[in-house]
């Protein structure tokens, strides 16, 4: 059903992509480090092969069921990696005055 010549095989790429963008949100909510986004996507589809492997009783050995996920390893873990970023090189306030409630 994965594939891009039929409707639900373009549908189905599209929630994949989607799921990628989505998990890499919860890349930056969950992990927070940019170094790690690698290693928790890589978990996270190396997970997901094997209950597919164990729901289908066979290994995956389409062209397109590769294509697709390898594509969405990379934009998961770019992304993740880019948002975890931008959060860790926010400047960090120096104001060392103590605060007076007056």
């Amino acid at each position: 059903i994965l594939g891009f010549s039929t409707p639900p095989g373009r549908l189905s790429v599209m929630a994949f992509i989607l799921n990628a963008l989505t998990c890499a949100l919860g890349l930056l909510y969950f992990i927070r480090r940019g170094k790690q986004c690698l290693d928790f996507t890589v978990t996270v589809h190396f997970f997901h092969l094997l209950g597919c492997w164990i729901y289908n009783s066979h290994f995956p050995s389409t062209l397109t069921w590769w294509l697709v996920h390898i594509v969405c390893t990379a934009l998961m873990a770019a992304i993740g990696e880019y948002l975890c970023m931008r959060i860790e090189l926010r400047e960090i306030p120096l104001n060392s005055a103590p605060k007076s409630n007056v």
